[in-house]
Formats: structure tokens, C-alpha cells, sequence
């Protein structure tokens, strides 16, 4: 795993883990990795997401990072990779179990940060 990406996430069947960039001290999916967390398809991923930004919850240019990815086919494209803030909009957005346990589990690791000034990630521990 290359340093810059951590598993963070894993639903409660223990049956999903999605990898995520951690790019300036915050996470970020594109749209197919959104698209697995919630559950969904990637149309309906993305017409939440242009939502988001048509309705001016979230300006773009402060929450979409473009990187350059190697795909199965090893080709490099350019992929948008969509920061927490628009990954919790469109948590809310969905309607959709995994929707509901990411909205869960993300605002639990918030609550924790809050009251005790820190969050822990289990997973990181297990492999140290």
C-alpha cells in the first residue's frame, strides 16, 4: 500500500473496505470508489454529486482534485478524487444502507475527535 492511502472504512458486515487518498489533511474517493462505499450506481453518484455544486452546498474548485490514476488496463487517466466534505454530502444525500452506516460511523469518528481531541484508527493499529 503505498503511504499516501489508508483503509478507513469497512461496513458492518465487514464485507466493504474502500482505499482512500489522504491528500492535505483530509480523504478523497472517485466517483467509482464513492460509488462502491454507498452502494449505488456511478450515474446516481454523480448527479448527487453535480447536485451538490449546482445548489452551491460545496464550491468544486475547493473540493475536487485531479490525479493522474493507473487503471486495470494500465493506461493513465485523469481522475477527479472528491474530498470528505462532498462524500459526506452525498451520504446524505443517498438513501441507501451503506449510505446510513457511513453517515454513522463518520460522524462517530467526529464526536470522538471532539470529546477527546483525537480519533483512532483500529485498522492502523492491528498492522503496527
Amino acid at each position: 500500500m503505498k503511504h499516501s492511502e489508508i483503509k478507513i472504512y469497512k461496513t458492518s458486515e465487514g464485507k466493504t473496505s474502500i482505499e482512500v487518498k489522504l491528500e492535505k489533511e483530509t480523504v478523497r474517493l472517485n466517483l467509482n470508489q464513492i460509488s462502491e462505499l454507498f452502494g449505488r450506481d456511478k450515474s446516481v453518484i454523480s448527479r448527487h454529486i453535480n447536485n451538490v455544486f449546482k445548489e452551491n452546498e460545496l464550491r468544486r474548485n475547493s473540493v475536487v482534485a485531479n490525479f493522474a490514476t493507473t487503471a486495470s488496463d494500465g493506461k493513465k487517466y485523469n481522475v477527479d478524487y472528491f474530498n470528505l466534505d462532498v462524500i459526506i454530502s452525498v451520504g446524505y444525500r443517498i438513501k441507501s444502507k451503506r449510505g446510513t452506516q457511513f453517515r454513522i460511523w463518520a460522524n462517530q469518528i467526529i464526536k470522538d475527535f471532539l470529546i477527546k481531541g483525537y480519533a483512532i484508527n483500529q485498522q492502523k493499529l492491528i498492522t503496527l
